[in-house]
């Protein structure tokens, strides 16, 4: 039987004259929480929202809760005068802005310090659910040779200030001067996975679990396996793609053996080289550790992956976004494209890729809802 899972999906919302960010997600909050499944709260910056699915089985149950509240979203902010994209980076920020009235946030930025006003960054977090912290432990050694390629195929963040960075994932280097970022270790057993993380309580801007920023970990409030490399989505069909593909890798954890390094561990440079590249070039080889085209990389994603897909629709889910990758490249080069012409095409895509794959009654329908 297939682990259930869950999606976390984080919004910005900009002013569509400049794609700034803009401080009105408390608003957003307050108008979309009483509608649909799943639960909507605040992040960091009050600019910033996310979406929590429910507890899913299928890729159908994904797609309706990811896209269905997409399309409420668009629809609030269409009545705002607001554009909210599906973005790890947003297209500006603004110079001096204030975190979201919250005793724990207001912790980790006085623990963060000078990193804080760099914090606007967008993720997509999948909890995958595990039987026991031993197969977790099993999952997160499996996962973390995965998650040079996994980065690689959800890059969507080139910009910073309105300007190309010339990586594709600028959200995961930032993410980089946390205390604990990236490839966590490769754990023994449960016991030495807890016992780093008491030892790491404390320990420069660790306050609490939720502050070790692994790119995978064990939750410290429910029986799942959590993975945050991936950038925030343009699309929801990409976002449960994405899904999917987590959950495979923990199912494939079944048969994988526990602990064990191998000969040579270069997968933060790898993560590096992904955030850098994303598919456009090369990728460090999940299985080889060699340097190889992005597109060896992807099969080799692809082939691990299909026997642990569970049907027909997450296949095509899963194809529908490999291909599309290595036919007209990732969102931060679709991004790159279209902002290199201005704001005004940027915001375009960014409001189109947010409803992107619903269906045109559904799309109708949910436009009325907040429509003044």
């Amino acid at each position: 039987m297939q682990p259930t899972f869950g999606i976390e999906e984080e919004f910005v919302l900009l002013d569509p004259a400049t794609l700034t960010a803009t401080d009105r997600a408390p608003e957003a909050i307050e108008a979309l929480h009483a509608h649909g499944g799943g639960a909507v709260g605040k992040e960091f910056f009050p600019s910033q929202l996310e979406f929590g699915s429910p507890v899913l089985s299928s890729a159908a149950e994904g797609l309706d809760a990811v896209l269905g509240f997409r399309a409420r979203l668009r629809s609030w902010a269409d009545a705002a005068g607001l554009v909210a994209a599906g973005a790890g980076t947003p297209f500006r920020t603004q110079p001096r802005a204030g975190i979201s009235a919250d005793a724990r946030y207001a912790h980790i930025a006085g623990d963060i310090a000078g990193v804080t006003p760099d914090h606007q960054i967008n993720g997509l977090h999948v909890h995958v659910g595990i039987p026991d912290r031993e197969y977790g432990i099993r999952a997160s050694n499996l996962l973390r040779d995965w998650l040079p390629t996994l980065l690689a195929v959800s890059v969507d963040s080139p910009f910073w200030h309105g300007v190309d960075t010339g990586f594709d994932s600028w959200r995961s280097i930032h993410g980089r001067r946390w205390t604990t970022y990236g490839v966590p270790p490769r754990f023994a057993d449960a016991d030495e996975h807890d016992r780093v993380r008491a030892a790491l309580s404390g320990v420069g801007a660790t306050s609490d679990p939720g502050t070790i920023n692994w790119n995978v970990r064990l939750s410290a409030r429910y029986p799942t396996v959590e993975v945050r490399v991936f950038d925030a989505q343009l699309d929801g069909r990409s976002s449960v793609a994405l899904a999917l593909l987590t959950r495979a890798i923990v199912a494939a954890a079944e048969e994988a053996p526990t602990g064990g390094e191998g000969d040579i561990d270069i997968t933060d440079a790898a993560l590096w080289h992904a955030a850098r590249y994303g598919v456009r070039e090369t990728l460090v080889h999940p299985l080889s550790s060699r340097l190889v085209p992005a597109r060896e990389a992807l099969d080799a994603l692809r082939s691990f992956t299909r026997p642990h897909l569970a049907d027909g629709t997450e296949r095509e889910l899963v194809d529908e976004l490999l291909e599309r990758l290595l036919r007209d490249g990732s969102s931060a080069e679709r991004q790159r494209t279209v902002g290199a012409a201005g704001v005004d095409g940027l915001a375009e895509l960014y409001r189109r890729e947010l409803v992107a794959g619903l269906r045109p009654e559904r799309r109708r329908m949910t436009r009325r809802v907040f429509a003044p």
